[in-house]
């Protein structure tokens, strides 16, 4: 039995006054037909008589719907699939958004709902299928299918993304409502917890990084640097012999700042320098493939943390140690450098500076003003042979109790 035909009168108030229009589903499509004009007589009233005598013509099988008019531009489709309505959604967000931000889409988008949504038009996603996509993600995890399963944050994230296309499909007039709004239940979030690597993990995972050892050694070392800040550094923003790196590029006003290196990184990135393929002043410290061009933030992430965890993690099996956390992300490597810091009893809002943080609270909640002063502690070991252990600045206190040095074959 055919679907009975619907209706309603759609209302849009403008400068010139009111538009009245009939949204109408029959035989099996949705169809928006133009009533008329406030300013040319038309009423509510009128406009719902209309909209009865449509529905009429429809149930007698003798209604036609409107021919469009032709125009210069293809006729949009009135059912898209999530793949087309998504992407012209992110193509004209282009120009008002950040580049981070709009990586950020493009990638919940490719890995996550596309999958899933491509095939799917704009009205087969229901509440329903929204909770299959949760429930898909959720067994992803559960499975152990992918290396990088999402969180339950992360996936209620990547809903709010589909809340916000579908957002854009109701105002069109393409779906009734947004079910992501109004009939979907988020997943239940953890607090996060703040992933770091001890110091005797972040000697083993630099003694196994490769040829990834002095951009890890930076990120972890000089200031706990955000993805972002470090594959944007030039040869032009370090003082090698003034043990000074520069931060040019940050995601906050007071990431733009000096990061005083270690003697020992500074050393590292001396010999990394002799080696690179490219050191003029204007060539990137940690370039990609291209001379102009610097890293890719993904490839940082997959190709230097990730495989450099891998190795350091069959080191550790093989002398029966404890492996480095799987889910340690980048930005752990920021919290680990905090971490070590507070181990070394640096003051925190010196930290802070080092770190970029607009706040210092977000070091241990403390704020000084330490413009000009420089780290009196140093992360000597890291780069070496030796083990870490964090030492007093007073002769011979706290080593009675100090930790075997940890020895991870090569």
């Amino acid at each position: 039995m055919a679907r009975q035909a619907t209706g309603q009168v759609i209302e849009r108030k403008g400068k010139q006054g009111t538009t009245y229009a009939a949204r109408v589903r029959a035989y099996g499509q949705r169809h928006y037909i133009s009533l008329g004009y406030s300013w040319e007589g038309c009423t509510r009233r009128q406009a719902g008589i209309e909209l009865q005598n449509i529905l009429a013509d429809i149930r007698r099988g003798t209604w036609q719907p409107p021919q469009p008019q032709p125009t210069s531009t293809p006729a949009q489709p009135d059912d898209p699939t999530f793949h087309e309505f998504a992407s012209q959604w992110l193509d004209s967000r282009r120009h008002e958004l950040a580049p981070r931000t709009i990586e950020d889409y493009e990638l919940g988008l490719t890995h996550h709902l596309l999958p899933f949504f491509k095939d799917h038009h704009l009205s087969q996603i229901t509440a329903r299928e929204i909770d299959r996509y949760k429930t898909a993600k959720v067994r992803e995890r559960e499975q152990g299918n992918i290396e990088r399963p999402l969180s339950n944050r992360t996936i209620n994230k990547t809903l709010i993304r589909l809340g916000q296309i579908l957002d854009v499909a109701v105002r069109y007039d393409l779906i009734d409502h947004n079910p992501v709004k109004s009939k979907v239940t988020k997943l239940k979030e953890q607090t996060p917890t703040r992933a770091r690597l001890h110091g005797e993990q972040v000697q083993i995972l630099l003694q196994h990084a490769g040829r990834h050892r002095a951009l890890l050694a930076t990120a972890i070392i000089a200031g706990g640097l955000r993805v972002s800040e470090l594959i944007n550094l030039r040869w032009r923003d370090i003082d090698l012999a003034g043990a000074v790196l520069h931060v040019p590029v940050s995601k906050t006003e007071a990431g733009i700042r000096p990061v005083h290196l270690e003697p020992e990184l500074v050393t590292l990135l001396r010999e990394h320098k002799i080696a690179a393929r490219w050191s003029q002043p204007d060539d990137f410290i940690f370039p990609g493939r291209h001379r102009n061009k610097p890293r890719e933030r993904n490839s940082v992430r997959t190709r230097s943390l990730h495989n450099s965890v891998k190795r350091a993690n069959e080191a550790l099996e093989q002398a029966g140690q404890q492996p480095i956390p799987a889910d340690i992300t980048f930005h752990a490597l920021r919290h680990t450098y905090a971490a070590l810091r507070a181990e070394l009893g640096e003051h925190p809002a010196i930290t802070a500076a080092q770190m970029g943080h607009t706040d210092p609270r977000m070091t241990l909640r403390v704020y000084t003003d330490v413009t000009g002063k420089q780290p009196q502690t140093r992360m000597a070991g890291l780069l070496g042979d030796s083990g870490w252990t964090p030492s007093s600045d007073k002769p011979n206190e706290g080593t009675e109790h100090a930790k075997e040095p940890l020895r991870i074959p090569r």
